[in-house]
C-alpha cells in the first residue's frame, strides 16, 4: 500500500509535545444518531440512505478534511480510497478496521480503513478493493457494494474517496504483516454515537490542529479515519 490515508504525517498520537484536550463533541443542533442506529443494520437502507444524499452533507454538516488541509496541497492533490467494510455480524454491523504495522515510516502503529493511492486508471472503487485485498486478505468479490462518501482531503495532500461496502459471513483475514499488525472490528453503533466523537489537538511546529478522535477500548482512532467515520455518522443521522 502506498501512504496511509489514518492521519496526520510525523506525529505521534502520544508524542511528548501533543496536548490532548479530549471533549464531547456534539454540538448545539447536531442530530442525535438514535434513529440511523436502530436501522443501520438495514444493508438496502444504508444503500437508499448513501444515494439519497449523494454521499455528502451539506457543507455546515460535513468534515471537508484535516485542519489546515486547505494549504496543503497547491500542485493538486494525490487520489486514494478506503473501504469502509461493514461486517454483517448478529450483534451489529461491525467496521473492519487495521493497526498499521509499528516499523512503517509513515503513521506506523496508527488505525486506518484499509485503502491507499488510486494506481493509474483505477477507480475509487477499484483501488479500495485492490488494497483491502492486498492489506488484509479481503477478496473482492466478498464486499457488495452500497455507495460511497464525499471525498474527504488530508493536510499530506491527499484526496480520499471512501467506498462503502458489505460484507455477509464467514470473513476470515490474511493481514500483510509488512503493513498491518492487526485486523480489527469497530461496532457500526459505537461510531454512530455522536457521544463518542471527541476532539483532541496537537502542537507542530508551534502550531496546534484539532482532529476528531474516537476512542475505542484501549484503541486510539484519529486523523482521517477518524473524520470519515464522523461524516458517515452524520450522514446516516441527518
Amino acid at each position: 500500500m502506498a501512504p496511509s490515508v489514518s492521519g496526520v504525517p510525523g506525529s505521534s498520537s502520544r508524542s511528548a509535545e501533543a496536548s490532548h484536550e479530549s471533549r464531547q463533541g456534539m454540538r448545539a443542533g447536531e442530530v442525535e444518531p438514535a434513529a440511523a442506529g436502530d436501522r443501520a443494520g438495514d444493508r438496502e437502507w444504508l444503500r437508499r440512505r448513501l444515494s439519497a444524499a449523494g454521499g455528502a452533507l451539506d457543507a455546515q454538516g460535513w468534515v471537508a478534511g484535516d485542519e489546515g488541509h486547505e494549504a496543503a496541497a497547491p500542485a493538486g492533490r494525490t487520489p486514494a480510497a478506503v473501504l469502509l467494510g461493514l461486517v454483517d455480524r448478529p450483534e451489529g454491523p461491525q467496521i473492519i478496521l487495521t493497526q498499521r504495522s509499528a516499523h512503517l515510516r509513515d503513521h506506523g502503529g496508527q488505525i486506518s480503513l484499509p485503502g491507499g493511492r488510486l494506481e493509474a486508471g483505477e477507480s475509487p472503487v477499484e483501488a479500495a478493493l485492490r488494497e483491502a485485498d492486498e492489506e488484509i486478505g479481503l477478496a473482492p468479490g466478498r464486499v457488495e457494494l452500497l455507495g460511497g462518501l464525499h471525498h474527504y482531503d488530508t493536510i499530506t495532500g491527499f484526496r480520499i474517496h471512501p467506498v462503502v461496502g458489505w460484507i455477509e459471513p464467514p470473513v476470515s483475514y490474511a493481514p500483510d504483516p509488512f503493513e498491518v499488525a492487526e485486523v480489527f472490528e469497530l461496532p457500526l453503533d459505537f461510531a454512530l454515537d455522536q457521544l463518542n466523537h471527541r476532539r483532541d489537538s496537537y502542537v507542530r511546529n508551534g502550531e496546534r490542529r484539532h482532529f476528531y478522535v474516537l476512542p475505542y477500548q484501549d484503541r486510539y482512532i484519529w486523523g482521517a479515519t477518524a473524520g470519515i467515520l464522523v461524516n458517515f455518522a452524520r450522514l446516516l443521522a441527518s
